[in-house]
């Protein structure tokens, strides 16, 4: 049965909070992957994928009102809408990026792995062991096992 470490990129990209967004994008379309761990201090403190990157450019939706004995209440959150705020102008990849993001342990087997990718919609996912990025599976590894059958 395959595992994540025989289909993991070993040698793949990675960015720092810090990475401008644009040298980002241009890395993933120049690199054709949907996308890359970010890395801080030798941890994974995210994942920054071309959704995330698509994301800014969608238009704000504001918050509803209602009003009820003169006072103004909103119907979702301003914690919502400032993530959404941050994310829409991020000029860093730590302001884009999915934070804690989900990752994989080497032995995890390929079944475990497409069916986290389908039913949690990830397609990049950093594979650590021992606390340390050693890899990434990433949707088109997982695709290529079905070629090899």
């Amino acid at each position: 049965m395959l595992k994540a470490k025989d289909i993991m990129t070993t040698d793949c990209t990675t960015f720092t909070p810090d990475t401008d967004i644009m040298t980002a994008a241009k890395t993933l379309i120049e690199e054709k992957i949907n996308g890359a761990p970010v890395v801080d201090n030798g941890k994974v403190v995210g994942v920054l994928c071309q959704s995330d990157l698509v994301a800014q450019q969608k238009k704000v939706t504001l918050p509803s009102f209602f009003t009820l004995l003169d006072g103004v209440f909103p119907l979702s959150s301003y914690e919502e809408l400032e993530k959404e705020m941050a994310k829409i102008s991020a000029l860093q990849v730590g302001d884009a990026m999915t934070a804690a993001p989900t990752f994989i342990n080497p032995d995890a087997s390929i079944e475990d792995v497409a069916t986290m990718m389908a039913n949690e919609k990830l397609y990049t996912l950093p594979v650590v062991e021992d606390g340390k990025l050693v890899g990434v599976v990433g949707k088109e590894d997982v695709l290529k096992t079905l070629l090899e059958k």
